[in-house]
């Protein structure tokens, strides 16, 4: 029941204070909501990364040592990272060359790093207008406090009224300023994990690079796999399509003359040659 009473009375002056904060206080309220709902999303983001990609580059990797064409069916699988994203870009070119190579890796990760970066001018508006608004709360409170105020009051109960305004007029700015630190904590974070990527995709992206120079993929060989399942055997064998013999060609066939046309086929044709004439002497 104690319990109960204090929870109550924690959150009737957390209210009582909101108000005294000034109408300064509702604009702050909904940057500090905004700011959270974008903390959480980039958190579950960033975990969901974090605890997946080391797995996924090694994979990629060690499968590219031995076989071009599992690596792809890996990094492929693995589209919904961006370590995936990253390295399947060229491995799914149908033929290239290192610079055709390189250019996939290097424009894929401009992509996937402006995507981490999503959320940030979010934080960085939230970091300049917090205190700016605490401030210009504080003023309104201010002016509000010494407008009543007049110079025969001076030591009186009307100045300690007064007085008591003007600390009730700074709950505005020091609200504004535990908004915008503890939003610039998460902005910070989020910063070191995106220059953290940064050198994960070097590295990894380096290294599908030095394999592909030592032994790029026979292209000639290359079988799609698009319609088989990886399994830890490998792949489905592949139903391959019957090929033509193109070995038997094809005889034309005797067209023969019918009887009754035999008038009109044109003796002075090539097909007809006339029979060379006796010589009578």
């Amino acid at each position: 029941m104690l319990d109960q009473l204090k929870e109550v009375k924690i959150t009737v002056d957390i209210i009582d204070i909101f108000h005294k904060g000034g109408p300064a206080m509702w604009p702050l309220l909904a940057l500090s909501i905004l700011s959270i709902s974008v903390i959480l999303e980039r958190l579950w983001f960033w975990l969901r990364i974090l605890t997946q990609e080391k797995e996924i580059a090694d994979r990629i990797l060690d499968t590219a040592t031995e076989n071009w064409e599992i690596a792809t069916e890996i990094a492929k699988q693995a589209v919904n990272q961006p370590i995936g994203r990253f390295l399947y870009a060229p491995l799914r070119l149908l033929k290239t060359d290192t610079e055709t190579f390189r250019l996939a890796l290097e424009s894929t990760a401009a992509e996937e790093i402006a995507g981490m970066r999503q959320g940030e001018k979010v934080l960085e508006s939230v970091i300049a207008l917090s205190p700016l608004l605490g401030l210009f709360g504080t003023v309104l409170g201010l002016i509000q406090s010494l407008h009543s105020l007049r110079i025969g009051d001076i030591g009186t109960e009307a100045a300690a009224g007064v007085t008591n305004g003007i600390g009730t007029s700074l709950i505005c700015t020091a609200t504004g300023l535990v908004v915008a630190i503890v939003t610039s904590v998460f902005y910070r974070l989020f910063q070191g994990f995106v220059v953290n990527q940064i050198k994960v995709f070097n590295k990894a992206g380096n290294e599908l690079e030095l394999l592909y120079r030592q032994s790029p993929p026979d292209y000639s060989k290359r079988i799609f796999t698009s319609d088989r399942k990886f399994t830890p055997d490998g792949f489905e064998p592949s139903v391959q399509p019957p090929e033509n013999n193109f070995s038997e060609v094809a005889q034309p066939s005797n067209h023969s003359v019918p009887p009754e046309n035999i008038d009109q086929v044109d003796h002075d044709s090539p097909l007809n040659p006339v029979p060379e004439q006796e010589d009578e002497s």
